[in-house]
């Protein structure tokens, strides 16, 4: 991964949120978001691995670091650390995405699409009954969203910036919301390997504890 993966998203309105789903995707509002900038791939093995050895000299035991494999098993405390570590090494404020920041840019310039690439079902998807059987896949199997961004709600759970409530949308800021101020869990995005149902919609909405790291959470990184 290097600064070019970063993918220019150029902010504006939509519609967040889903009418038809869960309680906590709801009410749809309408929401801006400004421009930023979001890696086009989850942060891999090899990329956690380099900050293993930047901050502490610690290597991975057990296996190489895969360079196309998502890094899983990280605490939020971890992402955050990671974003703050890249932030010196590129000269930029490396960040998590917030919960709007993920769904807009999932949605690549679509409104109110199910998922990344339209309506059609996961079972759509080239080959989704052979997939995810054991674990992750390696990154961007997938074709990228309408934004050039691989692996939007699916593969791995993703990390965001924001608290989590899941009454949050009835008091959402219009402008860049990014969370209440405080809370006992973390917002995460996007479908994982280990679910029954493999890839999430859009608007899907989870959450855990930040200290939790569990085998299908994973993360990617964001900038102004």
């Amino acid at each position: 991964m290097t600064p070019n993966d970063l993918v220019r998203i150029p902010g504006g309105e939509f519609l967040m949120g889903q009418e038809d789903g869960r309680d906590e995707e709801r009410p749809v509002h309408r929401v801006t978001v400004a421009p930023f900038r979001l890696c086009r791939f989850q942060v891999t093995e090899q990329d956690y691995a380099a900050f293993r050895k930047g901050v502490s000299g610690q290597t991975n035991t057990g296996k190489n670091a895969c360079a196309t494999e998502p890094v899983t098993s990280v605490s939020w405390f971890d992402a955050v650390e990671y974003c703050r570590w890249l932030s010196a090494e590129w000269g930029m404020e490396i960040r998590l995405p917030s919960e709007a920041e993920w769904e807009f840019a999932a949605r690549g310039g679509m409104e109110q699409k199910l998922y990344p690439w339209g309506d059609a079902p996961v079972t759509s998807r080239p080959a989704y009954g052979e997939r995810w059987h054991e674990g992750p896949e390696a990154i961007a199997m997938s074709e990228p969203n309408g934004y050039g961004l691989f692996d939007m709600c699916e593969n791995v759970h993703e990390w965001c910036l924001d608290w989590y409530d899941p009454l949050y949308y009835l008091v959402s800021p219009e402008e860049n919301p990014r969370g209440p101020e405080t809370g006992t869990r973390r917002a995460s995005r996007g479908g994982a390997w280990r679910h029954q149902i493999k890839i999430a919609r859009c608007a899907a909405r989870s959450s855990i504890p930040p200290e939790f790291r569990y085998a299908d959470y994973g993360f990617r990184v964001a900038a102004e």
